[in-house]
């Protein structure tokens, strides 16, 4: 073996091991978190912000972190990976307002909410352990944490670092 097709080689299993632990590159695909992603734009997502993760799974060899308020966050959700935003933490408390119209409020947010979501969120006084609530920016066209619930911290695959 020469020495150019050994460098190739090392070259492209290190290109291997990063993309898998490290680093990847996502384009984005919808309107869900605009305006601060753009639908066809691309984020680097870092997958050593909260643990290493296992590859081709949703979960960690080992977890040293969880994603804090207003990070963008990177999971999992019926099998298609999910760019949404952190808005409450484990144990953080929520606030559902009935009036003319249904609202979550967290953390001085304002969060308009279907019946549906309301319905789905409305025995919940706070985020359970464990979890978080992830919600997409464009509120009206994020199917999110509203809709399927709380996202297990153990599932989310990294945060992204650049927009």
């Amino acid at each position: 073996m020469n020495l150019k097709f050994r460098f190739m080689l090392i070259g492209i299993c290190i290109g291997i091991l990063l993309k898998l632990f490290v680093f990847d590159i996502l384009k984005v695909e919808g309107l869900s978190m605009e305006p601060a992603v753009r639908s066809g734009s691309y984020l680097i997502v870092n997958k050593l912000a909260f643990g290493l993760a296992k590859p081709f799974s949703s979960t960690f060899f080992i977890q040293w972190a969880t994603p804090q308020k207003g990070d963008i966050v990177i999971y999992f959700y019926n099998n298609h990976i999910v760019v949404k935003r952190c808005i409450a933490i484990e144990k953080e408390q929520l606030e559902i307002i009935v009036d003319s119209e249904y609202i979550l409020k967290v953390n001085q947010k304002i969060i308009p909410l279907t019946e549906q979501q309301y319905l789905n969120l409305k025995d919940n006084i706070r985020v359970p352990e464990g979890r978080i609530l992830a919600v997409g920016d464009n509120y009206r066209e994020s199917i999110d944490s509203r809709d399927y619930g709380f996202v297990s911290t153990a599932n989310i695959l990294g945060k992204a670092i650049w927009k």
